[in-house]
Parts: structure tokens; sequence; C-alpha cells
């Protein structure tokens, strides 16, 4: 792709004005959200609704040998009990990921194709295997823990690395050994000889936990189905409303014109909101039988047990380096665990998302990637905040830092050493992936010197004066935001004076209307107050490709971008008929149509209002109304440098971040207030993993963490205090120059706070710990440490 310029070298002088591009405007939507009057999917209702409540599987593996439902029918309320075999009678396509994946040996990713409700057997708990639907929800309720159910349990596996075993249960006659995917990536011969030939080779074996999404709204439908038009029409909570539109559609065997998806208000998702569920489809079909919209909504600690979860790998990581301690190559191998069904992009995070981000910002000439993805008896994996781009990072930055102290040097000097240099931009990374812009020690720089670095000793000292260990950690990160896929920038005048700006990524809480209306408002002069942002309705979002991988301000941002010039055109030549010139003799700044050269000028909100309804001459323009859709927008890569302080309590294990620095390369940044929430939001996510979620099993497969009573989230007084630094250096393939910045607090601080706690034990002699680093295996770790000295 072309580079495209950056929005210093365009010619507007409204960057500057109050709402303008860079300018830190509070969102639009805070006092709606803050008072309470936000309108989320279960705030919707429709006239003679029924309830439905979903029976779901107490058992991680076994064969359905019967659903009883007669009793539960009989039941008060009880308009309708269905099953799988109700869903496969009426035809409706089985789930499946659509991704080009292939194994080593070429073959494509094999797909676990389930339909909405099982027929044969079960693969986790809490995977719905019937429903309930009647008039009220606590009918529904009663009647689905009337429902019997006759499974015959089979023997369940949960760890990946144990489900390749010889002798593991099996979960699909064609997925041999569990593998659905044996992902490869590199050169295995050149990496392989630059290992053999390095002078120094670090190795660590990291598991990367997997979490739990927990949003703060649950998953929701409200399905409804018009007999006329055979049209459906769905509200839920998503991340984009034309992509789930077109995948309902695939999956009713419909035309996507005969699917309406509606999404309001979003309270949080992470990713996990990105898929469709099986739930979704059994709504639909309740209401296209019974001829009534009926409505679902999740329970927190169902959602624990049936929403997609994230990260999840044992990986081997190995660096190759020479003897003066430069990167020679990098090599990944292990597992990521898919769960029992793969989801539309379940081995993407796991296998090449992994390997894309793991270049990072150095010089790493070489890398290997093997990951096997491997299907178990658990819940379902998907994306969730990074996909695996805090992963990537995770991995090397836990090397970099082991290979300093294994080879006795500073680990900030190990850095610097391998930095990718400005003057090497485009710089093609070991990941294939080819950088168009970054001053990464420049940033790292700025890192150091904002979190008072030098400083740490006396820190620490003090620290030590209260009983307390204290440690600090140093690490970049890049990301490589979400592929090249095309985008809506729809402009719309309306007759009361207000802007329809229309656009297919999606706010789940980012707060896209402020900065895309600072877009529009900057490139078109249009006043902020008068633009209205929609997103949320298929029928009006024809084309879109949601929100994901840090693309929205980059996606959309080039459509609006895109967009306007369009209008400026149109409106060039609907201006130059009402001023009596020629089209050419039209300058636009401003907000403004004017003679160059002269006082006669027309406003844009005047013009596209003179324009409706009037008489016009063939060729002008009756709108400056736009529809608009982008070529492919190409990836970005925001990039960072954070600086982590913990305090460990030595007598209970308690570890806290007291100290956290970001200094981010953002490009552009559009609303820093936002991005600094983003960030913040990221940061504490990371905060999470690193010290206290993971999501648990038994060894029979029944979840361990069931609820927010046994898994832990961060609280406010976890969070420290966060000091942001800025470091722009605009992306060259987007107008705007942004780069992205809704998963960079994952990406840094995962890496960052595992290593400033390594730093903080490494006077017992602990060298490595896997996430998360709870009081009691922090503890343990001392004492075991303890011990051995003694010993």
């Amino acid at each position: 792709m072309q580079d495209r310029p950056a929005i210093a070298s365009l010619d507007t002088s409204l960057a500057l004005h109050k709402f303008g591009v860079g300018q830190p405007v509070r969102r639009k939507e805070d006092e709606t959200l803050l008072r309470g009057k936000g309108r989320y999917t279960d705030d919707c209702n429709l006239p003679g609704q029924f309830y439905a409540v979903m029976v779901r599987s107490p058992h991680p593996h076994g064969i359905i040998r019967g659903i009883g439902t007669e009793a539960a029918k009989a039941m008060p309320g009880v308009c309708a009990i269905y099953t799988g075999a109700d869903l496969a009678s009426a035809g409706y396509a089985p789930f499946s990921s659509g991704l080009p994946l292939k194994s080593r040996d070429g073959t494509p990713l094999k797909q676990t194709h389930h339909g909405a409700l099982p027929t044969d057997k079960v693969r986790f708990v809490g995977e719905a295997v019937a429903y309930v639907v009647a008039k009220t929800l606590a009918q529904a309720r009663d009647a689905a823990e009337a429902v019997e159910l006759d499974i015959e349990p089979l023997p369940a596996v949960t760890d990946a690395e144990a489900a390749m075993q010889p002798g593991a249960p099996q979960l699909y006659d064609h997925i041999e050994n569990n593998v659905a995917l044996d992902y490869h990536f590199g050169d295995t011969a050149a990496v392989n000889a630059a290992f053999a030939a390095a002078a120094h080779v670090t190795t660590l074996d990291i598991e990367n936990t997997r979490v739990a999404a927990v949003p703060m709204e649950p998953r929701v439908g409200l399905a409804s189905y018009d007999q006329q038009n055979g049209r459906y029409t769905i509200q839920l909570p998503t991340q984009g409303v034309s992509g789930n539109r077109n995948t309902l559609a695939k999956l009713l065997g419909v035309p996507t014109d005969k699917v309406r998806v509606l999404t309001g208000q979003v309270g949080g998702s992470f990713g996990m909101k990105n898929i469709s569920y099986p739930e979704y489809i059994c709504i639909l079909h309740a209401a296209k039988t019974l001829g009534r919209p009926v409505k679902w909504t999740d329970e927190r600690s169902t959602s624990f047990l049936s929403d997609s979860q994230g990260r999840g790998q044992q990986i081997r990581a190995e660096l190759a380096l020479d003897a003066g301690g430069r990167f020679l190559a990098i090599r990944l191998s292990g597992t990521g665990n898919l769960g029992a069904y793969i989801t539309g992009v379940a081995p993407l995070p796991l296998s090449l998302n992994t390997g894309k981000n793991i270049g990072s910002v150095y010089r790493t000439p070489l890398l290997s990637v093997d990951i096997k993805c491997v299907v178990t008896n658990v819940t379902l994996m998907g994306a969730y905040r990074g996909a695996g781009r805090p992963e990537a990072n995770y991995f090397l930055e836990r090397l970099i830092d082991r290979a300093a102290d294994e080879m006795g040097i500073d680990r900030l000097t190990l850095r610097k050493r391998n930095f990718i240099k400005p003057t090497q931009m485009p710089f093609t990374a070991c990941s294939g992936v080819t950088y168009d812009s970054g001053d990464f020690a420049g940033v790292f720089g700025q890192a150091l010197e904002l979190s008072d670095y030098d400083g740490f000793a006396k820190r620490k000292k003090d620290a030590r004066k209260a009983g307390k260990l204290r440690g600090i950690a140093v690490g970049s990160y890049l990301e490589v935001t979400a592929p090249p896929n095309p985008e809506l920038g729809k402009i719309v005048f309306e007759a009361d004076g207000t802007v329809r700006l229309i656009t297919g990524t999606l706010d789940y809480g980012q707060g896209h209307a402020t900065p895309f209306a600072q877009v529009l408002s900057t490139f078109l002069g249009v006043p902020f107050e008068r633009i209205r942002l929609e997103q949320g309705d298929s029928d009006i979002v024809h084309t879109g490709n949601g929100t994901g991988g840090s693309r929205s301000i980059t996606a959309s941002g080039m459509a609006i971008v895109e967009a306007s010039q369009k209008v400026i055109a149109k409106g060039k030549s609907a201006a130059a008929h009402l001023l009596e010139t020629a089209e050419a003799d039209i300058e636009f700044t401003d907000g403004r149509f004017t003679v160059a050269g002269t006082d006669r000028s027309i406003g844009i909100m005047d013009l596209a209002q003179r324009l409706r309804g009037a008489e016009l001459p063939e060729g002008v323009p009756a709108s400056l109304d736009v529809d608009h859709t982008t070529e492919g927008v190409p990836s970005a890569f925001p990039n960072g440098c954070h600086v982590a302080e913990v305090e460990i309590d030595p007598d209970t294990g308690v570890t806290r971040v007291v100290r956290y620095t970001a200094v981010n390369d953002f490009g552009t940044v559009v609303n820093p207030m936002i991005v600094a929430g983003q960030l913040h939001g990221g940061v504490a996510q990371g905060i999470g993993q690193a010290l206290m979620e993971k999501v648990s099993y038994n060894a029979d497969g029944q979840p361990i963490t069931g609820s927010l009573q046994d898994y832990a989230l961060p609280r406010a007084e976890d969070i420290p205090l966060m000091t942001v630094g800025d470091h722009p250096v605009p992306a060259k393939t987007n107008p705007l120059g942004t780069k992205g910045c809704g998963e960079a607090g994952c990406a840094g601080s995962l890496a960052t706070i595992v290593n400033a706690a390594l730093d903080a034990l490494k006077d017992y002699g602990v060298t490595t710990l896997d996430m998360p680093l709870t009081p009691e295996k922090v503890w343990r770790a001392i004492h075991e440490a303890k011990a051995k000295t003694a010993a």
C-alpha cells in the first residue's frame, strides 16, 4: 500500500480549534452513562415477548442419551422446549471458522463444525443442550430446572499438553490427538543454524494463563421474526453489526438482507462479544416458530461457563544471542488451548498473531514459530484484549531480562543494543511484517526519564527499611494492528441541521462519538455539537469490520477523511453554481467555500440546506451526502515503553504495583484524554492477569472459577496512579497518521509487572514464576528459596 500523507501535511487550520484533532475533548456520552441513562440490550423489550433460559451440561464430556422434557413442558407458562434435534431439523449451518490457517503439512485448520445445540455429545461444562421458552423469566427458569438430562459421562481432558498424549480422551474422531492446527512459521533450518552458532541461548518455559473477559454487561439477545417478509431482527451487544449480520445470515441460511442486527450501548467486550454464539440462533429459531419476540439474558455464573475466554498457552521461548548480546534468532514452540469448539477467530491469537508480533522493536534477523492449537473439554477460546499481541510481548520481554542476567549485561543496555533505528525505516521484521515508522530508542529514553528510573535505588532502600521488597522493570512493546479491511464512512446532512456520521466500527466503551466527531469537524468544519454518530444498525451500516485489533481510529478515521474529501468535491461543484463562478475558482477552508480572491463565500452547513429541494442543472449535486467505503486500511504499529515498580511483602507474598509509567507512540493522537483512559484500562487488565486472574479446572474437568467469588479481578485499590507520556511518530500509511491505542496497556504491562516482581525477588534467587503472582505463589517461592539456601 502506498504511503499516505499524515495530517501534519494536510491543508487545514482547524486542527487547533477546541474541538479539533489533538484536543482533550470530554466524551459526548459520559453524562448519559454516569447518570444511568444508557440503553443496553437488557433495557430493551418488545410487546408480547417470551423469555428463554438455557439448560446447560453439568458434565465436561459425555454422550447425550436422552433429554426429558415432558414434565417441564407441563409447567405453567411454558411455551416450548427445544433441543439439538429441533435445531438440526431446521437445517441451520454449523458454526465454523473462516480463517485460512494451515498446518505445517499444508492441510487446512480442522473444523469442529458444531450446531447451536449438540445432538450427540457434550464437550464442556456449561454447554447449552436445550432451552425453555416461557411467558415469564421465572417460569422459564423453573422449567429449565425440570428438564432431565441423561448424559453418559466420558473421560475429560482440560490441559492442551495432556490432550495430545497417547490415550488421551478424543473430542472428535477427525481431529487426531486433538490437534486442530499444527501452526508453523519461519525457516527452521536457518533458525536452528543460528542457535547452533550462538554464543548464548536463553530458554524459558512460560505459561500464558487463560483468563475470563468478565465485562460489566453480560451477553443478551432479543430476537423477533417478521412472518410477512421472512426477516429476522436481533438486538444484542456486539463489536460490529455488519459482520455479525453476515455471520448470522450464513448460519440461518438466508440472504443478508433478511437479517437485521441492532446494538445499543455495550458494557465492555474485550473481544468476547465479537463472535456469534449458539444462544442467538436458539432465540431466533424460537421467535420464528412461536411468532413472538424472545429474550434471553445471561447471568454472571453462566457467563463464566459459556463466554469465550482468552490467552491459554504453554510456550517454550528461546533467544539466541552473539557474544556482544545482539539478537540472532527467536524460537517459539508449544501449545494453545482452543477449548471444546473453534470460534471464528480462535486459533489466530494463539498462532499467527503471536508470531506476527514477536519481532517487536528489535532487529532480530530470524524467527520460527511452532504452536499446536488443541481442542480440550473447556469453554471455547476467543479474542481477548490484544489477541496475540500481549502474549508475544510477554514472551520476548521475559526472555530479554533473563538473557541479560545470564550474560551479565545490563538489562537496559541489552535492549538499546538491539533497537531498530529510525534511519532503518521502513523495516521488515523477522515476522515478515514491514514497519513504516517509529523511534523506539526515543520512546525508551523518555520512559526512563519520566519514571525517574535513576531514583529507583533510593526507593528500593526506603522499601527495605519498611520491610518490603521492591523491584523495577522496563519493557518495550510493539503491536501489529488488525489486518487491512475496508471500512464505511458515510456522511449525511439532515434537514434539522445535524450531520449523521455512519461507520462500521462500534463503540463498546471506547468513546468513539467524540474523536470521530473531532476528525469530521477538523476536516469539514461542521460544528462538533451537531455531529451524531451511528454504528449500531446493520440496515444503515451496510459495510464494516467492527472494532477490534486497535483498528477503529485508523480504519474509521481514514474512512471519515476520504468521505470528507468527497463531500468537499461535491461542495465545490454546488458552491460554484450558487456563487456563479467556475468550480476551479472555489477554495475550501475552515468550513467555507470561497471564490478565490474575493469575500464571496458560503458555509458548508448553509450550502447543505440550500441544496435541499432546490432545482439544479444537470451535473450539480443535489446534496453533499456521501456513502463511501475505503479500500483495505493498512495495519499500523503502535509501540511504547512501560516501566513498572512493585513492592512485595515477604511475610505474606502480597505484591502491589506502586508506580507505573507508560510512554507510547500512537502516532497522531486525536483525543489525548480518551487515549489515556484506554491505556489505564489496558494496564488494569494487565495487572489482573499478572497478579490474580486465572481460569482453572479440577482434574475431572469441572470449573473451579465459576463466579466472582472464585475468580479475582483487580479493584480500584490495586491500580496505581499512572504517569503517561506521548512520543508520537505519525504513521505514513493512513491520512491521519494514527496507530491505535486500545490494546497497548495489556501489551506493555504483563511483562513489566512480572519482570518487576522477579527483580524484587532476585535476592532470594527466584528467577522465574508464572502468572498469576498470587500471594500464596510468591510466599511459597520465597520460603522454598530460603529453605534451599539454608540447606
